[in-house]
């Protein structure tokens, strides 16, 4: 308020449009194209607008303290920013910006498997901040072996396994440009710089690329991997793990059945199933099921701290935040998601204080009400 205007909007629903605008159809169609006709995003999103917050008064909120504790770590608040691979289409310092504004602003960044950075180059901008890897589970045992045993080494203390990818969905918006970044080795750099990825080339990435690139695309997924696989995951990863994807509360209790530490109910942004149950709408039947058992983080649509907010009271321990904060780096590099998740962060802490709480842990479901369909 001192006269100073923002390079970026503070709505961040305005950040798309300005994306729209600004930077290159591909990449911008990649990051915000969905599954199908696009329906299960407009899903995301109307499962959050349909609960509407019922402010209460008189409450003490002249101090608020945003901490929050997920699977036995303190943290500043109940977010941490989404794994989203190949950000080098949306700016040169990719990755790196990304994990330096999560360090700067004290929430955790959770590094996808499909990044355009090695993990050991994201660890290193992030210093000792707390920092998760998200693993794209593929066919070959040696190369998931490998990243698990990289990511532990380079300080990575969570790791977040994507189940509802084993394929790519059928994204329209990408097809009509014949536009897939990792057909030219963008989103390979955690791979082409693997000993076991590599030992599977017959020539070195340099003097085959496609090559490389053919064997990345054969081992990338496994839609053969079923409950009784995660021992393998359990075998070679000491720390958390958490699984991301779940929407059925059955698949919530095989998870817990399974060993794992928490699930992130998601539908992956409504970018893999075409008519898909909205991620809000998934998120109480998880909660209700394991919410004693797991840990319960919640994506999919969230773009505001009112978002953040209707999460927390439908049962999320915290959120991943995904595509506000990739606008944001392709907008304007490190400072345009820093930008991000200070307005998530202020918005969040704002609607605590007007609706009568001090902190994260008070907020249930009685402070929701649903608004007709």
């Amino acid at each position: 308020m001192t006269g100073v205007v923002s390079r970026l909007p503070t709505d961040l629903t305005r950040l798309e449009d300005l994306a729209e605008h600004r930077l290159d159809p591909g990449p911008v169609g990649y990051v915000a194209g969905s599954a199908g006709d696009g329906g299960t995003a407009r899903a995301n999103r109307a499962g959050l607008d349909r609960r509407r917050i019922v402010p209460r008064m008189l409450r003490d909120v002249h101090e608020r303290d945003l901490t929050t504790e997920v699977l036995g770590r303190t943290l500043p608040a109940p977010l941490a920013l989404a794994p989203v691979g190949v950000l080098s289409i949306m700016h040169p310092d990719a990755e790196t910006a990304a994990a330096r504004a999560a360090a700067a602003q004290g929430v955790p960044y959770v590094l996808s498997s499909a990044s355009s950075t090695p993990l050991e180059q994201v660890a290193e901008a992030m210093g000792d901040a707390e920092r998760w890897f998200q693993l794209y589970w593929g066919r070959d045992r040696e190369v998931t072996r490998s990243f698990l045993d990289r990511a532990r080494t380079a300080g990575f203390s969570v790791l977040v396994v994507t189940l509802d990818t084993p394929l790519l969905a059928w994204r329209p918006r990408d097809l009509d440009q014949a536009y897939l970044p990792f057909l030219h080795g963008v989103g390979t750099a955690n791979y082409f710089t693997d000993p076991a990825f590599l030992a599977g080339l017959a020539k070195p990435v340099h003097e085959d690329p496609n090559a490389a690139v053919l064997h990345f695309l054969g081992l990338f997924g496994d839609p053969g991997h079923t409950w009784p696989d995660l021992a393998f995951l359990r075998e070679h990863w000491a720390g958390p793990i958490i699984l991301k994807g779940v929407l059925h509360p059955d698949d919530a209790r095989l998870a817990a059945d399974a060993g794992t530490d928490g699930v992130v109910v998601s539908n992956h942004g409504g970018r893999q199933v075409a008519g898909s149950v909205a991620a809000a709408d998934a998120l109480p039947r998880v909660v209700d099921a394991v919410g004693d058992r797991l840990a319960v983080l919640f994506d999919s649509g969230v773009r505001t701290g009112a978002d953040v907010f209707k999460a927390l009271a439908l049962g999320a321990r915290a959120v991943l935040l995904g595509r506000p904060y990739v606008y944001g780096l392709g907008l304007d590099g490190q400072a345009g998601v820093e930008h991000v998740i200070r307005c998530v962060l202020a918005g969040f802490d704002l609607t605590l204080a007007l609706c009568g709480h001090a902190g994260p842990a008070t907020v249930t479901t009685a402070d929701l009400t649903e608004a007709p369909a």
